[in-house]
């Protein structure tokens, strides 16, 4: 099925001047922050040529490494991206600046960024996703009981830091929890940089909490974002959004549809789709389960549960499978040095997921009977 690489191929002669910037596009770059530019992208005010870039990247990296993490990582594909994008005339222009990542496993913050200087005279800010660290993963979850995240304090201090050096039109961006910064990020930067902002896209990106949708900033910018989710969305059918919502067609099935690089292209936009029956029912089932547990609850849970999950000492969800037993064993005994009560707890939450699911499956029959 056509999809980002295609489209861009398609693309190849068609300049922005042309054909101006779309959601397809946008996916591009919030695709491109996954390729780790430590060494290669500055952050000291300059901008670098896209080419540029990726000579010095593949200085560092080879494509064999890229092509050996991709069979268990689909953001490691991303670096490919330069190769198609310095290949025709649609991005070839393109400039970064400004790329910083930190992953702080202490304070539970994995944030990274990149701007996009594009031909068109504007500029796109690129927040990247879950990276497949624990940390990571441990911080998209801490979303669910807290308003603020320091990869969501960290967004806005980028966002307002390019807002400063630059007084072009921006665009903003990302792709799963990168999607979340993106909008958050607008959310709480000043008016008048609001004002500025185009357009800002979430694509698959998991929303907000209730105190977060009512702020008078998160109100100002709700016409301009978007969010993109694939027809079996999970990701970024987490908690509330209150933004344009486009479903798109994905080549994948289940959770792998969270993976952009399966979204199918068309010339000019996605292939549009309809939520299907699964993924409406996969968003009752979570909205609901969440909507009942209390914030104390849903701290003890994410605790507790990563408490058993970091006793193995891994950095990545994948170095965690490449020693299985070892792994399962020292998860196992995390799991019993935890208090009685936490054990009991990991175990009612479970049941109740599961309860709410069995109940919203039943509505669901009877609805259609």
């Amino acid at each position: 099925m056509p999809n980002l690489f295609d489209y861009l191929h398609w693309r190849a002669d068609v300049p922005l001047s042309a054909s101006p910037f779309n959601h397809v596009d946008n996916l591009i770059l919030s695709e491109l922050v996954y390729t780790d530019f430590a060494g290669v992208v500055p952050n000291d005010g300059t901008a670098l040529p896209l080419d540029e870039a990726r000579k010095r990247f593949y200085t560092l990296h080879s494509r064999e490494e890229i092509e050996a993490r991709a069979a268990y990582s689909y953001t490691a594909r991303a670096p490919f991206l330069m190769d198609a994008m310095c290949a025709g005339e649609r991005f070839r222009a393109l400039r970064l600046s400004g790329y910083e990542a930190v992953t702080d496993k202490d304070e539970t913050a994995q944030f990274a960024a990149v701007t996009c200087l594009l031909p068109d005279g504007t500029a796109y800010v690129a927040f990247r996703g879950t990276d497949g660290t624990v940390v990571g993963w441990k911080e998209d979850l801490i979303l669910s009981y807290r308003s603020n995240t320091l990869g969501q304090l960290r967004a806005v201090d980028y966002l307002t830091r390019v807002g400063a050096l630059t007084d072009l039109p921006l665009r903003v961006g990302g792709h799963s929890k990168g999607g979340n910064l993106a909008v958050y990020a607008a959310a709480h930067c000043a008016p008048a940089l609001q004002e500025r902002l185009l357009r800002v896209w979430s694509n698959d990106g998991p929303g907000f909490r209730d105190e977060v949708r009512v702020l008078e900033g998160y109100r100002r910018i709700q016409e301009k974002c978007v969010s993109i989710i694939p027809d079996t969305s999970v990701i970024g059918l987490l908690l509330e959004c209150d933004c344009e919502r486009r479903v798109v067609r994905s080549s994948a099935s289940g959770l792998v549809q969270h993976d952009g690089f399966r979204w199918e292209c068309g010339p000019v936009d996605f292939v549009p789709a309809e939520l299907t029956r699964t993924g409406a029912y996969l968003e009752k089932t979570v909205d609901n389960w969440v909507a009942r547990q209390d914030d104390a609850t849903l701290r003890s849970l994410v605790d507790s549960l990563f408490t058993v999950i970091e006793a193995t000492g891994e950095e990545t969800f994948h170095s965690m499978t490449t020693r299985k037993m070892r792994n399962a064993e020292l998860m196992m005994a995390a799991f019993r040095a935890l208090p009685r009560e936490k054990q009991r707890e990991l175990f009612a939450a479970t049941g109740k997921l599961v309860t709410t699911g069995g109940k919203m499956a039943r509505q669901w029959i009877s609805d259609e009977g």
